[in-house]
């Protein structure tokens, strides 16, 4: 297994749409298993292929506390089981140090394949909702601070190219 680079906003990569997975492979799963290790690393809860600079239809999450439950999913489905939308306050690996609340569907179902290229069916509220919805924007280039009005996206964005800018001329 390996940690993978994270990609960081505003790095246009992250706006690739991602593609459907013809066939799961032993090419996939260590895939999986390498993001599973970046993602508890890093630590997350989720990581999305595309915030790996892989642009294919793979999400992987954990939101257990004790980081043992890990999920992953290929090709998902999302479908909304209720027009109620709860905010929650969203973090992501790709905008490292900013949250603000997004609002989303409180209930979900996710249809998807597993590693095995199983079927998989699961409704989800809570957190887990919350993980698979915002995993799932990425693979359609959209990031958390897309729900944000223009001014704070700009100034999260301006703040992280700032904060690389400083990194480099320090190396």
């Amino acid at each position: 297994m390996a940690l993978l680079p994270i990609l960081h906003f505003p790095d246009p990569r992250l706006r690739t749409k991602a593609k459907p997975i013809l066939e799961v492979t032993d090419q996939i799963r260590t895939l999986a298993a390498d993001m599973l290790e970046t993602m508890y690393a890093a630590p997350g809860v989720g990581l999305a292929a595309t915030q790996v600079n892989q642009h294919i239809e793979l999400i992987v999450i954990d939101v257990s506390e004790t980081k043992d439950q890990p999920m992953v999913f290929i090709n998902a489905k999302i479908t909304p089981l209720t027009e109620e939308l709860v905010p929650y306050e969203e973090g992501c690996l790709s905008v490292p140090e900013y949250t603000d609340s997004v609002n989303r569907p409180a209930r979900i179902r996710i249809e998807a394949l597993d590693l095995d290229g199983k079927a998989v069916k699961i409704d989800a509220d809570g957190l887990l909702a919350v993980c698979i919805q915002h995993e799932m924007d990425h693979l359609s280039g959209k990031l958390f601070v897309d729900y944000l009005s223009p001014l704070k996206r700009q100034r999260i964005k301006d703040k992280l190219v700032k904060r690389e800018r400083e990194k480099v001329r320090v190396r």
